[in-house]
């Protein structure tokens, strides 16, 4: 791997000479400007305003813009003398634990590659340091015009370096959270915990830039003058209302993809919203068939009757009972016998 930086590490007293070398590439795909007319080559070219030509890179330096407009030329070698000792060195200033470290403030990725046989020891001492303490170092470096910190870990056998932000680069996250209030449930989030199980985890080797391949394979189609691939259907799906459906029938399709089946309580439990929708619906309308097929005239006259003809037997039961009661006790039985002797006599 090509080095893009010479220098050293400073470990206390102790010097390292390391070679920065990167540790990520780019496969984005890169396309060219055209001129849509005709598809000519659309190119950006450096000329001098002075000369009014065209310059090499080979003529091409840096240059500070003053206040008024004049420019002022800085060299490498201006740079290269700077006071300050980042210039051509990895400062280490302290040793953290990496959970100390804000993923937000994560950068460009670096190797830092031994520098000879005479850089074998230190940096093999640095590594297991490194190791053994279970802390990552933290490091000030100069690079491409400025001065940055860095973050070294252990990764394998090699030294890695993250380029950081600084502190106050990195923007508070105002106004980002929601400002509703909200109220999240227990059983909601004991179905959030459920999918996050059923997704579980992945091999990152096994992900890749499907957008990139499906671009490949566009340009391959064109170029061999086919038609390009379709693109598939957009999945329909209408907007979520029910967010407890919405975790059910995640956690089953999670589970289903995995090659799981559900078990016969979450089938039972894990409906869809139509379905929902569906169910709470239908009970008035059953309600609502019932009453239809009482609706007519002859039957609410038919009900009514024998509605009214249960009643008055209840009162007549009532009426005999409370009579069969008085005769038992005594109670004004003898005056009616009198008058019906008396009335026939």
């Amino acid at each position: 791997m090509r080095s893009i930086w010479n220098g050293a590490i400073s470990f206390g007293l102790v010097s390292i000479p390391i070679k920065l070398v990167n540790a990520t590439e780019n496969h984005t795909i890169s396309f060219r400007q055209i001129h849509t007319e005709d598809g000519g080559r659309i190119r950006y070219r450096k000329v001098c305003e002075l000369e009014d030509r065209e310059v090499s890179s080979a003529e091409i330096g840096k240059g500070w813009e003053d206040a008024d407009g004049s420019i002022i030329p800085i060299t490498e070698e201006d740079l290269s003398h700077l006071p300050i000792p980042t210039v051509k060195t990895i400062e280490i200033v302290a040793f953290v634990p990496a959970e100390r470290i804000d993923p937000l403030q994560m950068d460009a990725a670096y190797y830092l590659q031994a520098g000879g046989a005479p850089a074998a020891k230190p940096y093999t001492l640095l590594r297991e340091a490194l190791k053994r303490s279970n802390k990552v170092a933290i490091a000030k470096y100069a690079l491409r015009g400025r001065e940055r910190l860095g973050m070294l870990r252990v990764v394998g056998d090699a030294i890695a370096m993250h380029g950081l932000l600084w502190p106050d680069e990195v923007r508070a996250p105002e106004g980002v959270a929601p400002d509703t209030s909200v109220t999240v449930r227990d059983k909601e989030l004991d179905l959030a915990d459920a999918l996050m199980d059923a997704l579980g985890e992945v091999d990152l080797d096994d992900l890749h830039d499907e957008y990139r391949e499906a671009v490949e394979e566009l340009v391959a189609a064109k170029a061999a003058g086919e038609e390009p691939p379709e693109a598939p259907a957009p999945p329909s799906g209408g907007k979520v209302l029910d967010l407890m459906a919405a975790l059910e029938s995640s956690v089953r399709a999670a589970k289903e993809s995995r090659g799981e089946e559900p078990s016969k309580d979450e089938e039972a439990e894990v409906r869809s919203l139509s379905q929902r929708k569906q169910s709470s619906r239908a009970t008035p309308k059953q309600t609502d068939t019932k009453k239809s097929t009482s609706a007519g005239t002859r039957p609410r006259k038919s009900t009514a009757k024998s509605t009214s003809a249960t009643k008055k037997t209840a009162a007549r039961k009532t009426a005999a009972k409370k009579t069969t009661a008085k005769q038992a006790t005594g109670k004004k039985a003898t005056p009616k016998k009198t008058t019906a002797r008396k009335r026939t006599a």
